[in-house]
C-alpha cells in the first residue's frame, strides 16, 4: 500500500478497517483513499469509528473537505462531518408543520415560518436544515438590507494606489456556491426576515424561483449561479413585526407560507412538564415544581386568552418556547451553590423578569404594558413567587410610555 501510488478505487469498507491504523496516521494517504475509492461504507466505516479526524487544523481541514466533496460518501456521513459539533434536541413542533415543511423542502420550495414569538420557528429551521441538508448558515435580516444582501454586488478594491472590483456573493448567492460545491442540499436560514423591505430585498429572486435558468449572480469567473433545488432556503417572520395578510402578495405566491401557531394545551402541558423535569435530576433547589408548572400555564393563558376576571380577552400571542430559559435559570441560580440559594421565590420572579416580561415588552402598546403590569400583579397575589419584579418593569415602562406621549402632545 505504501508502494508508489495507491489504487484506492479497488479498496471496500472492510480494507478500509483493516489499514486505519495506517489511514488514522497518515492524512494525505486519509484524502487520497477519501477521494479514490467508490465504496460508501468504506467512508462510513472511516468516521462512524473515529478512525480519521476532522477537527484537526490543517490536515483534518483537508480531509473534512474530501468526505463533503465526495460523490461516494452518503449524506448521512456528510452530515456527521459537517455538523459535529451540533447539539439540537429533538423536533418537537406539531407534527403537520414538520410534515408540510419537508414536503416544501421535497418539492422545491423554499420556506416562510412565520407566527407569535416564542414558538420555535427558528429553532425548527434548524433542525429541519439539520436533517435535510448537509448544512447550513443563518442570517439575520435587517432595516438596511438590499438586494446585494440577498444575490451579491460588485465591490471595489484598491491595491498600491490601483482600484480593481470583485463580486461578493449575497447569503443566497453563497449558499448556491456551497451547494454546488458540496453536490448536495445546503440550507440558508434567513431570520426575521420582516425586518427587511421584503419587496425590494427579495425581488430579484421572485423570477428565479418561476424560472430556473434565471442567473441571479455571476462569480469572478463569470459562472452564473442559478437556483437548483439543493439549495434549501429557510425564513421566519414573528407575527409581531406583520401579519401575513399584509405581505407581498409576490412572496406568498412563490413560498410555501407554514404557521407556527400556539400550541394546544397537550403539547404545551407536556413542553412544560420536560423542562422542568430537568429540575428534579440536579440538586435539591427548593422550587415547588408543581406550583411552577401551574405559574407557567396561568401566565401563558392569561398572555394569550385574557383571565378569569378580565373580559377583555388576550394580551397578545406569545408562545411556550420562552420557558425553557426560565428553567435553565433556575436550575443555576438555586442550586446550592448558586447566587440565589435558599431563595426560589425571588429567583422565579427574577428569571421572568429578565427572560419572559422584556420579550413581552418589547412589542406592547400603552394598553398592553398596563395589562401586563396588572396581570403580573395578579399572579403575585396567587402564588407564593415573588413576582414584583416583572410587574414593577411593565409600570416603568408604561410611565415612560406615557411621558413619551405627553412630550409628544406639547410638540
Amino acid at each position: 500500500m505504501s508502494s508508489g501510488k495507491p489504487r484506492f478505487q479497488e479498496y471496500d469498507r472492510d480494507e478500509a478497517e483493516e489499514y486505519s491504523g495506517f489511514l488514522l496516521t497518515n492524512a494525505p494517504t486519509a484524502e487520497d483513499f477519501i477521494k479514490q475509492t467508490t465504496d460508501p461504507k468504506a467512508i462510513r466505516y472511516l468516521v462512524e469509528t473515529h478512525t480519521i479526524d476532522v477537527d484537526v487544523p490543517g490536515a483534518g481541514t483537508k480531509i473534512k473537505e474530501a468526505i463533503l466533496t465526495s460523490e461516494t460518501a452518503p449524506l448521512d456521513v456528510k452530515q456527521t462531518v459537517a455538523q459535529r459539533n451540533v447539539d439540537l434536541d429533538d423536533i418537537i413542533v406539531p407534527e403537520t408543520v414538520e410534515r408540510n415543511a419537508r414536503t416544501a423542502l421535497a418539492v422545491g420550495k423554499p420556506i416562510v415560518f412565520y407566527g407569535p414569538t416564542g414558538t420555535g420557528k427558528t429553532y425548527f429551521a434548524k433542525q429541519l436544515a439539520l436533517e435535510t441538508c448537509i448544512d447550513y448558515e443563518v442570517h439575520t435580516a435587517t432595516p438596511t438590507w438590499t438586494p446585494a444582501d440577498i444575490t451579491g454586488s460588485i465591490q471595489p478594491e484598491t491595491d498600491d494606489g490601483e482600484i480593481t472590483y470583485h463580486r461578493r456573493a449575497g447569503c443566497v448567492s453563497r449558499g448556491i456556491q456551497e451547494a454546488e460545491r458540496y453536490g448536495d442540499n445546503y440550507a440558508v436560514i434567513i431570520d426575521e426576515i420582516t425586518r427587511a423591505d421584503i419587496s425590494q430585498v427579495f425581488g430579484p429572486l421572485y423570477t428565479a424561483i418561476e424560472d430556473d435558468k434565471q442567473v441571479i449572480f455571476r462569480d469572478d469567473d463569470g459562472d452564473g449561479l442559478t437556483l437548483t433545488d439543493d439549495l434549501k432556503l429557510i425564513c421566519t417572520m414573528n407575527m409581531s413585526d406583520r401579519t401575513v395578510n399584509e405581505l407581498d402578495n409576490a412572496i406568498t405566491r412563490r413560498f410555501a407560507m407554514i404557521e407556527l401557531s400556539r400550541y394546544d394545551d397537550d403539547d404545551r402541558a407536556a413542553l412544560f412538564d420536560d423542562w422542568i423535569g430537568e429540575l428534579e435530576s440536579g440538586p435539591d433547589l427548593n422550587i415547588d415544581l408543581r406550583k411552577l408548572h401551574t405559574l407557567f400555564e396561568r401566565h401563558h393563558r392569561g398572555i394569550n386568552e385574557g383571565t378569569t376576571t378580565s373580559a377583555e380577552g388576550g394580551i397578545m400571542e406569545f408562545g411556550p418556547m420562552h420557558y425553557i430559559d426560565v428553567t435553565k435559570f433556575l436550575k443555576h441560580a438555586c442550586k446550592p451553590s448558586g447566587p440565589y440559594s435558599g431563595e426560589a421565590s425571588l429567583a422565579v420572579g427574577q428569571a421572568f423578569a429578565t427572560y419572559i416580561a422584556p420579550r413581552l415588552l418589547n412589542t406592547a402598546s400603552l394598553p398592553q404594558i398596563n395589562r401586563l403590569a396588572s396581570h403580573y400583579d395578579s399572579l403575585d397575589d396567587q402564588f407564593s413567587f415573588d413576582l414584583s419584579a416583572p410587574a414593577d418593569l411593565a409600570r416603568r415602562q408604561a410611565e415612560a410610555e406615557e411621558r413619551e406621549m405627553g412630550v409628544n402632545a406639547y410638540e
